[in-house]
């Protein structure tokens, strides 16, 4: 067995998005090759309603699939399909050929609202798929406790024996919330063939390697930067190289993280806004569609 080394430690960039939504960045909207399937990810926790009720209204996209992954509020979500709905869990929407969406983030009773919005890469064959549309309530999530505390919540692919409720994705990927107890140290399974992070989204904890504690710059290395970080705390993402399990030793208040992993496309990329293509001249294709009132596509819509 090989444990996984850290590749990249990064911090989430604070961004306005949609309509004027704060949120925490990730990665994304760069060179994403070292997390191919997946194009971005956006942490949208807050808990004052005017940084986050203007929402995303009405958008298109082509060429991905979106994951908006809820832990407390709810998003409004209607499409042109005819989906409508409150987000209490998870969505998996595969835009394929197009669809056009809209997406309202609510409070909880005390104004919070806490979620994450995944885009994973669709291959080339399937980029002009029929839309579809996935929802799956919180209750529906299996979550599986170890014997030291340790919790994962499957939302997609299979993990110690269990299968999540998300299914027919082409990524094929594994989507997990797992949560250590403190000064617990876990290692846990990985497909050596996959790209595979860690989003750090509570408490904090050492990934290691196989040497040792992480040991690795920040993304903006510098000449100051001489002491590599200790720990990688709330609102880290952890890129990991290759190996077939990873270890984490959670500090004084425990770790909670989302660990995606995704088998990579290797294709090409033509990126603008919120459509992903494999070529320029299929984007400008995308956007002449919009103009023309043409994107989307017959017994795609409602009407």
């Amino acid at each position: 067995m090989s444990i996984r080394p850290v590749k990249r430690l990064i911090k989430a960039k604070p961004t306005l998005e949609g309509a004027g939504v704060h949120l925490r960045r990730a990665f994304g909207f760069g060179n994403t090759s070292d997390f191919d399937p997946f194009l971005l990810l956006d942490d949208f926790r807050n808990d004052l309603p005017d940084d986050y009720l203007a929402g995303f209204p009405w958008h298109p996209h082509r060429g991905i699939e979106t994951i908006t992954y809820v832990l407390a509020g709810t998003v409004e979500h209607a499409d042109s399909m005819g989906n409508r709905g409150a987000i209490a869990g998870v969505q998996w929407m595969t835009a394929g050929r197009g669809i056009i969406h809209q997406e309202m983030p609510k409070g909880d009773a005390e104004g919070r609202m806490h979620g994450f919005q995944l885009w994973a890469n669709l291959p080339s064959a399937l980029k002009m798929t029929a839309p579809r549309y996935q929802e799956i309530k919180a209750a529906e999530i299996p979550l599986i406790t170890d014997d030291d505390g340790t919790g994962v919540r499957i939302v997609c692919g299979t993990f110690w024996g269990q299968r999540g409720p998300v299914d027919g994705i082409a990524a094929d990927p594994m989507y997990l919330d797992v949560s250590v107890p403190p000064g617990r140290r876990r290692t846990l399974p990985i497909e050596t063939t996959r790209h595979a992070f860690a989003y750090v989204f509570a408490g904090s904890g050492k990934f290691c390697n196989a040497s040792g504690p992480l040991a690795v710059p920040t993304e903006s290395l510098g000449w100051a930067d001489k002491v590599p970080p200790a720990e990688a705390e709330n609102r880290s993402l952890v890129l990991f190289d290759q190996g077939d399990e990873l270890t984490v030793q959670a500090g004084e208040d425990g770790i909670r993280f989302l660990l995606c992993s995704g088998q990579p496309l290797q294709e090409p990329v033509a990126w603008y806004g919120p459509i992903v293509m494999n070529t320029q001249d299929q984007l400008r294709q995308a956007f002449d569609e919009l103009d023309q009132g043409t994107f989307l596509k017959i017994g795609d819509t409602t009407g």
